[in-house]
């Protein structure tokens, strides 16, 4: 069922879950007290991509919050939240000078130096959300797949762009070969493409079923994950090396470790299966909180694997034995609510915690903080990128500001917000909302 629904209305498909994933986690205060397995938490939403650094000491992090966040992987916390992008951050990477790129569903890709606050590039020219980026082995070229149909080269050299357009669907994700010679890309339209970059010509391989994720292994292997929950392996000419069987719900992330020895593929069910490339079998599956997972990576040890999941929090497990590491570590949080214990309003603030601080001394997360918040007008924080319709209203947050977007929602309240939808419809507890936060927030 999933496999057709993904193929004949994939985008409605992918929404749907975006918002039911949003939804779940922002609403639930269960989502905000399940800690026990999360390393890394500070997206507000779903945590879309993630990508590691050669040396294995800084994540970048990718969300369907709109930001992305740098995290030293040493002391299990996060060091920059960039906010730029005005929609869901789908991809995200390293550029060999240690540069960072990100690119999300507004089709921008920005590049970023390390502690500044604006890219350094942004590159322009996709019509539709990007799915997917690629950085060519001399890190002189990026390129792009995108729900415009298209894939493009963008050159760091000269800026030129090159636009590659077979595909007569949504594509998903994009390889360059070792050599960088060639690039892979794969679509909803079946088709996985090998583009011959010297010469412009391209070869295509038509498989049994839409194609969401793509890795490319060092001697070349092609690797697709696709929405029948299989992995099609292929030689780097694309002829047919075997498949496997990872799930029954479909792929949407695909990951290999350094040495090539293992492969994640992660299921929109929440499952995550860990393949032996060699002999093409599931050794075990990775079984999370039951939520899809967006994104894996591995870090450069081989067997350590970093995903991001639909609650928003990046877990570490161990791929070889299964074991998920390190419930105790300094980036699981703890409980920023303890304080208040008992108070009403503090277990309704619980829903909101997940994307709102209550104090500038605590790490950024996705939403702007709200220290201070009664008496500012919307959209007038320092240093947060709010949405342009935001902008325009003439709101100040009072007791009975607040009382008011909770009690009608943010879509109606403020329409243009990048808030998930949600209402509280006791005014009891709107009222203790309110009060918990005139204490909470005072400067």
């Amino acid at each position: 069922m999933d496999a057709v629904l993904v193929r004949r209305c994939p985008e409605t498909l992918m929404k749907f879950l975006i918002r039911l994933a949003l939804l779940s986690f922002v609403a639930s205060p269960l989502a905000v007290a399940q800690v026990a397995l999360a390393q890394l938490l500070g997206h507000g939403g779903p945590v879309r991509a993630i990508a590691v650094s050669a040396d294995g000491k800084t994540l970048l992090s990718g969300g369907f919050d709109t930001t992305a966040i740098r995290w030293s992987l040493a002391s299990d916390s996060a060091e920059q939240v960039f906010r730029f992008h005005s929609d869901a951050v789908n991809a995200v990477g390293f550029l060999p000078d240690g540069r960072m790129v990100t690119a999300g569903a507004d089709a921008r890709i920005a590049i970023w130096t390390p502690g500044q606050q604006e890219p350094d590039q942004v590159l322009q020219g996709h019509q539709a959300p990007i799915a997917g980026i690629a950085i060519s082995p001399d890190g002189l070229t990026i390129a792009s797949a995108s729900w415009d149909h298209t894939v493009r080269l963008w050159s760091l050299r000269d800026g030129s762009q090159r636009v590659l357009e077979d595909h007569s669907q949504n594509v998903n994700g994009v390889g360059f070969a070792p050599d960088g010679r060639s690039l892979v890309s794969v679509g909803y339209d079946h088709a996985l493409r090998i583009w011959h970059l010297p010469d412009g010509t391209s070869d295509t391989v038509t498989l049994p079923s839409p194609l969401n994720a793509l890795i490319i292994a060092g001697d070349g292997e092609i690797v697709t994950g696709a929405a029948d929950g299989r992995l099609r392996l292929l030689n780097s000419d694309g002829a047919d090396r075997g498949e496997v069987a990872a799930g029954t719900t479909p792929i949407v992330a695909l990951a290999i470790s350094n040495d090539g020895a293992l492969i994640a593929a992660a299921g929109i069910g929440g499952a995550i299966a860990i393949i032996d490339r060699k002999v093409r079998t599931v050794l075990r599956t990775l079984v999370g909180p039951g939520m899809p997972i967006w994104s894996v990576a591995f870090l450069p040890d081989n067997e350590t694997l970093l995903t991001g999941g639909a609650d928003g929090k990046i877990r570490r497990w161990n791929a070889r034995t299964g074991d998920a590491i390190g419930s105790h570590l300094l980036g699981t949080p703890a409980d920023p609510l303890a304080a208040y214990a008992g108070d009403r309003g503090a277990d309704v603030f619980r829903a909101c915690v997940a994307c709102h601080t209550l104090s500038t001394t605590d790490v950024p997360r996705a939403g702007p903080t709200l220290a201070g918040l009664y008496g500012r007008k919307i959209a007038s924080l320092p240093g947060y990128r709010f949405s342009d319709a935001l902008k325009t209203m003439d709101i100040v947050w009072t007791p009975e500001t607040v009382a008011k977007l909770f009690e009608i929602g943010p879509n109606a309240y403020t329409p243009g917000t990048k808030m998930p939808e949600q209402r509280i419809g006791s005014a009891e507890d709107r009222r203790a909302l309110t009060e918990f936060l005139a204490h909470a927030t005072a400067k």
